[in-house]
């Protein structure tokens, strides 16, 4: 634990040079730390300082919109993600009447919009949660689903997915998953694209059931049910320029030295027959607005 305390402390010491040399601050009051553990005997926080003042340890997180507890359950994410979109569905309600309201296709974009897309983010990282933890999420896409088609409370599930066109939300977490493992591998310079867990976490992995599998893990899985474990991943066509060039092309413009104000159309039909002529072997491509008469 001291050695994990000095590494810790010597990394946080790096950061706040460069912070330091390149003009940034860090605020004191505003940084925390998680202690990633799942012992469950007592023992306590590392002291890390920053700016002298030591960080303050806290049970769980919010980065970049998904909390992480100390623990990695992500059962508080899930909990705070299942109260949003409760709120949120209040719109597909009011818009769910009989007598006025919106259409089935609008109500289902407007669930994609608003709840779906909450659901969706962070999926690849919540993933790894327990089972039981991620069908709290359930009832919020049967019953979006239930105002934007219609349906009786007894309609049965799967009938549900089928009408509205949309999976669940387990296999929707699989096919984002799957996306963004293909996104990685398709990435020679991704820093993940050649991630390989150890043996020994692999063991550990295997020994205990209760392990939190990563990413990889998790795909690994996946991609053996489809059988596609071994797929071939085309990478992605490295550019010579930069996309916010625009490259500088070369071209034959015969038409550049006439004004069409004051040039006849024989003329450019002339000039067009010429050029046909002596590019007779290669390929024409015609675009735009053209008149053959």
């Amino acid at each position: 634990m001291n050695f994990i305390q000095r590494q810790l402390q010597t990394a946080v010491n790096n950061i706040t040079q460069w912070c330091n040399s390149n003009g940034f601050s860090i605020s004191t009051s505003k940084t925390a730390g998680v202690h990633f553990c799942r012992k469950r005997n007592l023992h306590l926080d590392s002291e890390i300082k920053l700016y002298g003042e030591i960080i303050t340890f806290v049970n769980e997180i919010r980065f970049l919109g998904v909390i992480f507890d100390k623990k990695l359950t992500f059962l508080p994410h899930v909990k705070q993600l299942r109260k949003k979109s409760e709120i949120a569905l209040n719109i597909l309600k009011v818009l769910s009447t009989t007598a006025w309201g919106a259409d089935r296709d609008s109500m289902l974009k407007i669930y994609r919009a608003t709840v779906l897309s909450k659901l969706d983010y962070g999926c690849t990282i919540y993933g790894s949660a327990r089972k039981g933890v991620l069908q709290k999420l359930d009832p919020v896409h049967r019953i979006a689903l239930r105002l934007c088609s219609g349906a009786f409370r007894t309609s049965p599930v799967k009938s549900l997915y089928v009408d509205c066109y949309e999976p669940a939300l387990e296999l929707k977490r699989q096919m984002l998953s799957l996306h963004y493992y293909f996104k990685i591998q398709s990435n020679a310079n991704h820093p993940f694209n050649d991630f390989k867990l150890r043996p020994f976490l692999l063991r550990l992995q295997d020994a205990r059931k209760s392990f939190i599998p990563v990413f990889f893990t998790r795909v690994h899985v996946i991609l053996s049910d489809l059988n596609l474990l071994y797929l071939h991943v085309t990478p992605q066509p490295k550019t010579n320029f930069p996309p916010w060039g625009i490259p500088v092309v070369q071209f034959l413009n015969p038409f550049q030295t006439f004004i069409k104000s004051d040039t006849a159309d024989i003329i450019y039909q002339q000039i067009f027959i010429e050029h046909r002529q002596e590019y007779d072997d290669f390929i024409a491509i015609l675009y735009g607005r053209f008149k053959i008469s």
